[in-house]
């Protein structure tokens, strides 16, 4: 059946990189993985999905983001002049489809931290990096993974109370709390983000065909993992550095301290928690370390999948390209998913039900690709950056 779609399925477009798709479906299905299935063990342990794919998919999510980012105003070539104030007009208006997509998806009973409504203001501010090269940005997003962090830590005490929920239109009647929450308090806050989106940009800006770059950026980005993570370990193996993020518990033990903090830290550390915190590896913790690691796990998953695709004869790329299909329309796609978590709509919120959450994803997906189609969404936000782009043309 698979190989009959692939057959009758449009071939991809010549620019087109099938493994970009393949990495955005594997964050879409992790997403999913952390919103359906149970995040600890009986004894208190993470899951495995949640070990796997916990604060690592959504940082895949952002670091594409960016890639498409820099794909969508000139590739490895930034646009210059007028053509570059189009692009960004056409961005900033898919910036703000996305995050009123967001705000209609916090509207519902899903249970979920929507992360759509942080998503298009992170567009928003990657806008004034679009004349950058890959090297500049490069560069740019390592020093951000340290310093955005801090400045989190030191301004966060003086903002408004976080409210724990996902954005949505109400809130808009009290924008500076929405406000401090979307950038800085809540749980995919988009300035410390933005270092994923930067790294994103840099890879956009490469040329990502053949096999040695993506090569590259996979051992690179399992280096950047391991070491991030061990030095984390490390700093934090210290009694007093434990103490300090966990004052309560002065004899909490080293394996103790790792239970406590491998769980979601759900966008942030505490807002009035010691500078130590920034020493920890935490999903969704957005700490130095935190950053370093989930950008470093994003590179191996994109160079892996740019590999392997890059590997495959040209009938295994349109099979995969089908069967992946659902990364090109990861907007409708998520979208979909928050609805089907509703309590009135099928499936039942159960964790065994994380197997249909996927096939409708990937099937709807293949459908789409099969038929040579953009997603609904996707033509949506997309529709004004293409009408720009006419203009430019004539």
């Amino acid at each position: 059946m698979v190989s009959r779609l692939a057959a009758l399925a449009p071939q991809p477009p010549v620019r087109r990189l099938v493994g970009l798709d393949v990495a955005r479906c594997l964050a879409l299905v992790g997403m999913i993985a952390t919103h359906v299935l149970e995040s600890r063990t009986a004894n208190g342990e993470l899951t495995f999905a949640h070990e796997l794919a916990g604060g690592r998919a959504s940082a895949l999510f952002a670091v594409l983001a960016g890639v498409t980012l820099a794909l969508l105003s000139g590739g490895r070539e930034p646009l210059q002049g007028g053509d570059r104030r189009r692009a960004a007009t056409g961005l900033a208006i898919r910036a703000a489809l996305v995050a009123l997509v967001g705000l209609g998806l916090g509207e519902l009973e899903t249970g979920l931290a929507i992360i759509l409504t942080y998503y298009g203001v992170l567009f928003l501010l990657g806008l004034p990096f679009l004349a950058l090269r890959a090297r500049s940005l490069a560069m740019l997003a390592a020093a951000w993974v340290v310093a955005a962090p801090v400045v989190s830590h030191l301004v966060r005490p003086a903002l408004p109370e976080r409210r724990w929920e996902s954005p949505h239109f109400e809130q808009l009647g009290d924008p500076g709390p929405l406000l401090s929450e979307l950038l800085l308090t809540g749980y995919y806050p988009a300035v410390p983000w933005l270092a994923y989106l930067l790294a994103g940009m840099a890879l956009g800006r490469c040329d990502l065909r053949g096999r040695a770059l993506p090569a590259a950026l996979a051992a690179g980005g399992a280096g950047l993992a391991i070491l991030a993570t061990t030095i984390s370990r490390i700093a934090t193996a210290y009694p007093q550095v434990r103490e300090a993020i966990f004052p309560r518990s002065p004899d909490l033990g080293r394996d103790e301290f790792l239970v406590l903090v491998s769980g979601s830290q759900h966008g942030t550390t505490p807002a009035d928690g010691a500078w130590q915190w920034l020493l920890i590896v935490s999903p969704h913790s957005a700490t130095p370390f935190d950053l370093a690691q989930t950008i470093g796990s994003s590179l191996l998953v994109i160079g892996l999948c740019l590999l392997l695709v890059d590997l495959l004869p040209e009938a295994g790329r349109r099979t995969v390209a089908v069967l992946f299909g659902a990364g090109t329309m990861t907007l409708s796609l998520y979208s979909l998913h928050a609805v089907l978590r509703t309590p009135d709509v099928w499936p039942a919120e159960e964790p065994d039900t994380f197997i249909w959450h996927v096939l409708v994803v990937l099937a709807v997906g293949a459908f789409f690709i099969a038929i040579g189609r953009r997603g609904p969404l996707e033509a949506v936000v997309g529709a004004p950056g293409r009408a720009l782009r006419r203009t430019t043309e004539r």
